[in-house]
């Protein structure tokens, strides 16, 4: 049975150390603390698909550190909720808050998605997830949520890059599996929940390239950190993500595992 590997706790919990923000620029080029297959452009384009405005109330599933949240804060001036299952996640972003003085415009909390959103009915103007739905039981239950607490008219946004589209082998789905719970799904079977959730205006855009070419980059800045992140992970954890990276990086430049970014409105 292949070991699980720690990517979640490591990358938070060490989320002020050098090495590790040093690979985050050289995987993405800024800094905004991710642990995801969003690029810079996907990144800017972001608040532009979703039409966030100052006076916008925002909600992001799978906040991870809180840095794009933040940024999003500082740059549009809207609020923002982040909601994340992981302690040291959540506890990191709400001490960015802290730093930053945005304590009263951005909020994190603590969550497990798959049992509901703690919000009520027509809440957020905007909802996205980044690589985050794969990690969560239950997305047709999710989606109807994510649904109930977005306003008229609001939009949702989300990647799913654990789509099939090809053939994969048990070793390859362990290996690519080994950070955490995952759920593979085939392709249109998003569109399709989407539309029986009673989304509109629904659109798949196919970012498997980009998805390649982060996870190339994220396991070559390891390897040229590898010391510091040995000393902060252990040798078996870092090997663990080398081998999780390397994966991905195959999977999907052959377009066997596809990554998807998906748009919809409430009506």
């Amino acid at each position: 049975m292949l070991q699980k590997t720690d990517l979640y706790n490591n990358s938070y919990g060490n989320y002020a150390a050098e090495a590790y923000r040093q690979v985050r620029l050289e995987t993405y080029g800024e800094d905004f603390g991710q642990t995801s297959w969003v690029t810079n452009e996907e990144s800017h384009q972001i608040p532009k698909v979703l039409e966030l405005t100052p006076e916008s109330n925002v909600l992001e599933i799978g906040c991870g550190s809180g840095a794009y949240a933040l940024h999003l804060a500082e740059s549009i001036g809207c609020s923002v909720t982040g909601l994340d299952l992981n302690e040291n996640g959540v506890r990191n972003a709400s001490r960015l808050a802290e730093e930053r003085g945005l304590s009263e415009k951005v909020r994190f909390q603590q969550c497990d998605a798959s049992k509901g959103l703690p919000f009520k009915e027509r809440t957020f103007d905007a909802v996205f997830a980044n690589d985050a739905l794969c990690h969560i039981p239950g997305r047709p239950q999710l989606l109807g949520e994510i649904y109930r607490v977005l306003k008229l008219r609001g939009r949702m946004l989300f990647s799913d890059a654990l789509i099939i589209g090809g053939m994969v082998t048990a070793e390859e789905i362990a290996t690519r599996s080994s950070i955490g719970y995952y759920v593979y799904s085939p392709p249109g079977e998003n569109v399709t929940l989407l539309e029986a959730a009673g989304y509109a205006k629904i659109s798949a855009s196919d970012t498997t390239e980009s998805a390649s070419l982060i996870a190339g980059r994220w396991h070559d800045a390891r390897e040229k950190h590898r010391e510091a992140l040995v000393n902060a992970e252990g040798e078996t954890n870092f090997e663990g993500l080398q081998k999780f990276l390397d994966r991905v990086r195959t999977l999907t430049s052959e377009r066997r595992l596809l990554r998807h970014v998906y748009l919809a409105r409430r009506p």
